[in-house]
């Protein structure tokens, strides 16, 4: 008969794996918006656009919905515009997992901070509270 013992996570543990998933998901978006970035050029022929005017009405992948679409049709700049959300969602991430992590602490307090910081986060996200 053994004994098995109790995993207790600790700050340390908790610190390296979110340091982990914020590196992680900064190399994943870049290596994302990279890889659009070589896809739009080579569906452009190398042909940059002229950025010096603003045009919004060009904007195709404007809506989340939009650029899976364009995920869909392999579109270089959605792929970029993934990418970008790839960076936005990163810190999210650490947001909910840092939830979790002091839900397992029981600190009940910083998990209900928690949850307020994400509740602000979607909506701004989502367009605030006044359309």
């Amino acid at each position: 008969m053994s004994t098995a013992k109790k995993q207790n996570i600790n700050d340390k543990d908790i610190q390296v794996v979110l340091g982990t998933l914020l590196r992680a998901g900064v190399i994943i978006s870049m290596s994302i918006v990279l890889i659009g970035g070589v896809v739009f050029l080579i569906h452009n022929n190398g042909v940059i656009t002229d950025y010096k005017v603003f045009k919004p009405e060009l904007s195709k992948f404007s809506s989340i919905a939009a650029i899976f679409k364009g995920l869909s049709t392999f579109h270089g700049d959605a792929i970029v515009q993934f990418g970008i959300l790839m960076l936005i969602f990163t810190p999210i991430a650490r947001i909910i997992f840092a939830i979790f992590s002091f839900f397992l602490e029981r600190d009940y307090l910083y998990v209900l901070i928690g949850f307020i910081i994400l509740a602000i986060i979607t909506i701004s996200l989502n367009g605030g509270l006044a359309h």
